[in-house]
């Protein structure tokens, strides 16, 4: 199994920075790509940033240019630096790591931490 805690969230106003962080912890030698999604009320979860094994990166349109994605040498913990915040990037963020399929394929998720972009 595997543990995410995501931890950095808060309220920053409109043109501000946050970094959010997820440790995960258990068996991340099992884990292939590892995200970030975003759920704000009355919408669907949708995809933010996502890093693969080898590093490639992914991200929404909407936040192209703004949020950068890493993940340390260890492969356990994965960022989200967020610049130029917006008020529609207010939402709930949440990691997630997703597991080869050698190993059974699936997925894992934090428990959200909250991001709110307001003056």
């Amino acid at each position: 199994q595997v543990q995410l805690v995501e931890s950095g969230g808060g309220l920053v106003q409109p043109g501000g920075s946050l970094r959010l962080s997820c440790a995960g912890s258990g068996s991340m030698f099992k884990i292939r790509d590892m995200g970030w999604y975003r759920q704000a009320p009355g919408k669907r979860r949708e995809l933010v940033a996502l890093v693969t094994d080898d590093g490639t990166t992914n991200y929404a349109d909407s936040v192209k240019g703004r949020f950068t994605i890493s993940r340390d040498s260890a492969k356990t913990t994965v960022y989200l630096e967020m610049n130029s915040l917006k008020s529609e990037d207010t939402a709930v963020y949440y990691c997630n790591a997703r597991r080869f399929a050698v190993y059974g394929g699936g997925e894992f998720w934090g428990q959200g931490t909250q991001v709110i972009v307001s003056s």
